[in-house]
């Protein structure tokens, strides 16, 4: 079951940590900035967010006349979405780290679009009282393609989603179904080493793999915000920008149960496709699993290949087109990172802000936030937005209540997607 949230004060509660909302908070751009889409050559130099000034020299990549990492034969710097970009020899695009590294991706500035009609998606629980046939006639009514639900490998969890799957396959609604697998074992004991957490998540990941192949689902994502639990994040205040601020001793047990699960639903379904999910700004995560490496830069290790780049972004964490720094560094386009970097499509899975917030704040942030979203999914590889959540059990972030619809939070969602098509 996706975890329940709850909001203390400003702050937010995940994995039994808080998050501070200074997440959010950027430090704008520093006057004389370069505007977006600056390149050298034809510009002499580049201003980004702090004030460095970049330069080229003979090839080399100069930050206030010092050398960025190991570069040479530089035919391009570009300044985009944030980052610093560069074309090195025969061709290949980098992307600048936080560590002054340098990280092969595409070209950023390429549009990327997700074909039409799964746009729109909301999650639920597996073990919500409505029927399935009630759940299609909501989501249907809302203009909603798709719907998210998580269930570990208990048979009851499975069961109900079975149902679910059976109902929803001749719907016209597509459940993508998280394997909802952590860190730890039956016991709450955090598995001992990479190969027994590997061992349970491919355990798990088959069981829910066979239950819900024969009736269609075809996209699972792999954990549920794994990256952020108390054995894997070293301090829930960090944006996750860089990879040490992820624990490394316990760094392989993650991997392990996530690559086990994507091995798992491979096995039983080789053309289904698998997500990783990841919150606030965890590139730094991202790129360390994505490249086999370990926190403290050592590499050699498993890589973990997905097949869609699924995040959760919430109020708290920022705007995910310009999202800060730990607090206080600038911005950057998160998806724009990611479609370069990774080359697969992006998901929302989860995204709403405060419980703590009125409903009318609530119905504003749906219709600016789906603007945003909206706006990005042609050019960003954005393939799905999954708000969160359909029914919470009361006022705080559902948009019904047992079946009754909360207003206005649900009237500006269903207008928001009526009035602008999937296409």
């Amino acid at each position: 079951m996706i975890k329940r949230r709850q909001f203390l004060g400003g702050l937010t509660a995940l994995g039994g940590a808080y998050l501070l909302n200074a997440y959010g908070q950027t430090s704008g751009i520093a006057a004389g900035a370069s505007p977006d889409g600056t390149a050298i050559p034809s510009a002499s130099s580049i201003i980004d967010k702090v004030g460095s000034k970049w330069t080229v020299s003979n090839g080399v990549i100069y930050r206030n006349g010092s050398t960025v990492g190991n570069t040479y034969n530089v035919s391009l710097l570009l300044w985009y979405g944030g980052k610093m970009w560069h074309i090195g020899t025969g061709g290949q695009f980098y992307v600048h780290t936080d560590l002054d590294k340098w990280l092969p991706c595409s070209d950023p500035r390429v549009a990327v679009g997700a074909p039409p009609g799964s746009f729109y998606g909301i999650n639920g629980h597996f073990d919500y009282t409505y029927t399935p046939a009630q759940l299609i006639s909501i989501l249907k009514s809302m203009g909603c393609t798709n719907y998210r639900v998580g269930c570990s490998d208990d048979p009851k969890q499975v069961n109900a989603v079975v149902k679910l799957a059976q109902a929803f396959q001749s719907s016209g609604i597509s459940l993508l179904v998280l394997i909802n697998q952590g860190i730890f074992d039956s016991n709450g004991i955090l598995f001992t080493s990479e190969s027994a957490a590997y061992n349970r998540g491919l355990q798990a990941a088959m069981t829910v793999a066979n239950a819900l192949k024969p009736y269609g689902v075809t996209v699972y994502e792999c954990g549920n915000e794994l990256t952020r639990q108390v054995p894997t994040v070293l301090d829930f205040t960090s944006a996750g920008t860089k990879a040490i601020d992820f624990n490394n001793l316990n760094w392989p047990v993650m991997r392990g149960v996530m690559r086990g699960m994507i091995d798992g639903v491979k096995a039983v379904q080789s053309d289904a496709k698998c997500g990783i999910n990841f919150c606030v700004a965890d590139i730094g995560a991202a790129d360390a699993l994505w490249d086999g490496m370990q926190p403290d830069g050592s590499g050699g290790y498993p890589k973990v290949r997905w097949d869609i780049t699924t995040w959760h972004n919430y109020e708290v964490y920022g705007d995910i087109f310009n999202i800060g720094i730990d607090g206080a560094g600038p911005g950057f386009d998160l998806p724009t990172y990611c479609k370069a970097r990774y080359g697969v499509p992006f998901v929302i899975t989860e995204w709403n802000t405060g419980p703590e917030k009125s409903q009318d704040y609530r119905a504003s942030y749906i219709t600016s936030t789906l603007g945003k979203f909206y706006q990005g999914r042609k050019t960003h590889n954005i393939q799905s937005v999954m708000y969160f959540v359909l029914d919470s059990g009361d006022n705080t972030f559902g948009v019904m209540t047992n079946g009754v619809t909360l207003n206005p939070p649900y009237s500006a969602f269903t207008s928001f997607v009526s009035a602008n098509a999937d296409n």
